[in-house]
Formats: structure tokens, sequence, C-alpha cells
């Protein structure tokens, strides 16, 4: 009969403790990661309208990358850094999925 009992699991917010059940929903999900500087992805579904890199291009930060069309909104990504263009993984018309990788980059050494 022990084996029915629910596991309680403990839920820290602001240092203050919590025990709670989660759903299997929850337990299954995607534990988040922190992002990688050298990888530029999309937030949001959307159309590639212009790419203003290739490979191999010394990039400046604060220069534009990408631009492209989510929601009736056009956006255009920036160099976060002073880097190498390593790859571009799409083209002008593409579609792209949320998440999903557009250019590889790599810091260029002080």
């Amino acid at each position: 009969m022990e084996e029915n009992k629910p596991k309680y699991e403990v839920f820290v917010v602001n240092t203050a403790q919590y025990y709670t059940l989660h759903t299997k929903k929850y337990g299954m999900r995607k534990k988040w990661q922190a992002a990688d500087p050298n990888e530029i992805r999309s937030f949001i579904p959307g159309t590639i309208l212009e790419v203003f890199v290739t490979p191999g291009q010394e990039v400046v930060a604060g220069e534009n990358l990408i631009k492209y069309e989510a929601m009736k909104m056009q956006t255009i990504l920036e160099m976060p850094f002073t880097g190498i263009v390593k790859e571009v993984l799409v083209a002008v018309g593409d579609k792209v999925r949320k998440d999903q990788l557009m250019i590889l980059l790599e810091e260029l050494p002080e």
C-alpha cells in the first residue's frame, strides 16, 4: 500500500521550501540550459528576409547579421561580440521554426 502513496518533492522559491506533487509532464520537460553565445537562434517562427553576412567574415559587435519577419514584425539580429561568422545555416526566403540555429559564430581572441 505504501507504493501508491504520492511522493512529494521539495520546490524552493526565494529560499522558502514547499512540498509539492509534480505532474508527469513537468518531469519530462526539457531542462533549462544557458544560451550558447556562439549560436544565433530564432526566438520565434518566421521567414528570413535578408542575410547580411557570409561564412568567414569578420564582424564587429553591433553589426547586422540577419533580418527576419515574424508575426508581421521585422527584426534585425545584431552581432553580440566581435568575432568571425563560422557558418550561415539559412538563406533568404527560408522559413525558420522557434529555436532554430541560424548562424554559428566564433569569438576573436583579444
